[in-house]
């Protein structure tokens, strides 16, 4: 296990673990200020994590089940009692304010999700028991695993990807975004001082050395979850070692609001679903397709509850809202709006930087009068705009919904909800929520289709994501005379 023991108080504790002199400059979306300077870490550095990790799994898995169960436990209690100083280290580097479903509550669902998946067993199956034979399936551990994360929820998918690895006895190795390395580093420092040297790693570094990671002989499993874009490459550079793959990649998430909603009823959680995180969440509600007949009343709902919502820097208790984490995705965010506009889009919230907040605020954008095809619409804005198109025909929304290349998340909302589930069975998504958007279960497999990615995470099914198949046939035991 790790050596290191210090007292955790304050994100200056944690930053003093994984700062560097030298390394990548990272500043803090909301003020600009310099956070602190991540590693680079380079191939060498690859080959040293990686060596150290091989050489700890075997041991790591001889522990068995209920052994490595009692560690997650344990790595659970480590970041509750980091929680705060980890939750204001995530604030100042992802951008999300402290309070709200932002960085107390992911840090919350860190420990959360540690201890549900501790709990979590993969029990052998009986596969065959005809009188002849009996053949019992189990799991063993895959060796490596490489867990490469995404900038918008950095400590929560690191444990969404580390923890059931851990369990099933894998090492592993994670490679936080670049945009977000410092609070997964010192998350990462704060599980290895639990676990025996080796078994978890962490490196910090661009493309290539995540390219590199993925595409190591060592590595049998990749964890990705990323862009589409970034998930083609993963592929590809992951071919030539056959590794496994778990892919949760770029969503457009659908809503269809059917005519016998309630809009005022609905709108709060219309408006979590579209905009938690600020809107930069893979399984956010990212297109809303509302019934005509009452369409102009939904809008008004949303709009009402936007205004609302405080908006502001990450450390300000009252904030619920905040930046966009990047300068690039607000770039993205401001032109799919602007070109709205150009099309005759209707503004009905927001709709401009809030410059005088800092140079990466925007604020809650609703835009209605927009159709299928426009930018808006069809492509991911992953941030504070929701397109919000009026249909007529429930089997135009169901069309509407099913046909771009994604299918991580949609939802269907309506006052009966036996209507609602005849609609969800049609709609082409991983995940269909009735009533609700986004919400995720540690026992709920989660997965996308289509450009969405493959494979699923959480609970059973996604244990055995993380192992291989082993069965074992026996004869089956003479009868009894």
């Amino acid at each position: 296990m790790s050596t290191q023991t210090d007292t955790v108080t304050s994100e200056q504790d944690l930053l003093a673990r994984v700062t560097v002199a030298e390394g990548v400059e990272i500043h803090e979306p909301a003020t600009g200020d310099l956070l602190g300077r991540a590693p680079e870490h380079t191939t060498d550095d690859l080959e040293r994590v990686v060596t150290a990790a091989t050489a700890a799994q075997p041991g790591w898995a001889g522990l068995g089940h209920a052994e490595r169960s009692a560690v997650l436990l344990r790595i659970a209690d480590r970041i509750e009692a980091a929680a705060e100083p980890l939750a204001r280290l995530l604030a100042r580097e992802q951008g999300k304010p402290l309070n709200g479903p932002n960085a107390r509550f992911e840090v919350g669902a860190c420990s959360a999700w540690l201890r549900a998946t501790a709990a979590t067993v993969l029990e052998e199956e009986v596969v065959v028991d005809d009188g002849s034979q009996v053949s019992v399936m189990t799991y063993r551990p895959l060796g490596l695993v490489a867990a490469v994360g995404p900038w918008n929820w950095p400590l929560m998918i690191t444990v969404w990807q580390v923890a059931p690895s851990l369990l099933m006895g894998n090492a592993v190795v994670v490679k936080p975004s670049e945009k977000t390395p410092l609070s997964v580093l010192a998350l990462v420092s704060l599980m290895a001082e639990e676990l025996p040297d080796g078994v978890l790693g962490a490196l910090s570094g661009g493309r290539e050395l995540g390219a590199s990671l993925v595409a190591h002989p060592a590595v049998r499993k990749v964890m990705f979850t990323g862009s589409t874009a970034a998930g083609r490459k993963i592929v590809e550079a992951s071919g030539a070692n056959l590794a496994r793959l778990t892919l949760e990649l770029g969503g457009n998430d659908a809503g269809i609001v059917l005519p016998d909603a309630d809009p005022r009823a609905i709108a709060q959680d219309l408006f979590w679903g579209a905009f938690i995180n600020t809107g930069q969440t893979c399984a956010a509600l990212k297109r809303l397709y509302v019934h005509e007949s009452i369409h102009d009343e939904v809008v008004a709902a949303l709009a009402d509850v936007a205004k609302a919502m405080p908006l502001g820097r990450s450390l300000d208790e009252d904030s619920v809202l905040g930046p966009v984490q990047n300068s690039m995705q607000f770039e993205v965010v401001s032109g799919l709006v602007e070109d709205a506009k150009q099309r005759g889009g209707t503004v009905v919230t927001g709709g401009s930087p809030l410059s005088d907040l800092g140079p990466l605020f925007y604020p809650v954008t609703l835009v209605t009068g927009l159709h299928d095809g426009d930018p808006l619409v069809d492509q991911e804005q992953f941030g504070p705009a929701l397109p919000i198109v009026s249909y007529s025909d429930v089997e135009e929304a169901i069309a509407s919904a099913n046909r771009l290349d994604v299918g991580l998340g949609a939802s269907v909302w309506s006052s009966d909800t036996a209507r609602a589930q005849e609609v969800a069975d049609r709609v082409e998504a991983g995940t269909v929520w009735i009533n609700s958007h986004g919400g995720v279960h540690p026992m709920a497999p989660f997965g996308g289709v289509k450009g969405s990615g493959y494979g699923v995470e959480f609970g059973v099914e996604g244990l055995k994501a993380l192992g291989v198949p082993k069965v074992v046939t026996r004869p089956a035991a003479p009868a009894a005379q």
